[in-house]
Formats: C-alpha cells, structure tokens, sequence
C-alpha cells in the first residue's frame, strides 16, 4: 500500500487523519512540524504528503520545497487554517509551489481521501 507521511502540529487533527488513512489500507508515517518531516523523510516508503502550512519549527511552504527537492514526483496536498493572512493566500503559495491539492480547514476527511485515490491513482474498491 501506498505510504503518507502526515505533517500537522495539531495532535488531534494528525490522529483523526491516521485513523481515517489507516482504515483504508495506507501505510501512515507521522511528524508533528516540518523539521521532524524533513529529518525523517523516507523517500522510498513515502507516495504522499499531507502537510500543514502554518506550524513550528519549518513551515509546511519549506517542506513542500525541501521534500520536492528529494522527491520529485511525490504527491503533496497543503492544508491551512490560514493564520493571520488567511488561508487562501497560503494555500495559493502551496499550490504555486508544487502542491498537487489544497484544503482549507476545517475540510472533509472523505473529499481528501477521494483526493488521495485520485492523486495515486487507488482502485475504489479497496
């Protein structure tokens, strides 16, 4: 099965995103800023990340450069709450970056998880 690394500071949000992915047969990594995600990527294991844009330590706009660095073709869907300038315009720099979807919170699980069978091309009937 295809892996996901999750790369959100809010623990319940990342915990609820695990349980929803790993009901479906994906293989889940987690990191809770984007340091952890950049330290600890592992590009063969790894399809798809989703990453927050807006969190400690490295912000996800870096993680989508630095992990598009090591990875070209791996697939990245941003997600924001958008902080003081809003999500929008967030998630329009994640998209200008290489980001292959994104989400504005709060977002529904299943629409992403669509997102995700489409991004990596996934049978519906898993």
């Amino acid at each position: 099965m295809p892996g996901i690394l999750i790369v959100e500071d809010e623990n319940d949000l990342r915990e609820m995103l695990k349980v929803s992915l790993t009901r479906r047969r994906f293989t889940v990594l987690e990191a809770e800023n984007g340091k952890d995600a950049i330290n600890h990527f592992k590009p063969a294991v790894t399809d798809l990340v989703i990453t927050d844009l807006i969190m400690p330590e490295e912000d996800g706009l870096k993680v989508i450069m630095r992990l598009r660095e090591l990875k070209p073709s791996l697939k990245i869907i941003a997600i924001s709450g958008g902080g003081k300038a809003g999500p929008a315009s967030y998630l329009n720099l994640a998209k200008a970056l290489g980001a292959d979807a994104v989400y504005s919170k709060p977002f529904s699980v299943n629409d992403m998880i669509k997102k995700i069978e489409e991004l990596l091309v996934i049978e519906q009937d898993m």
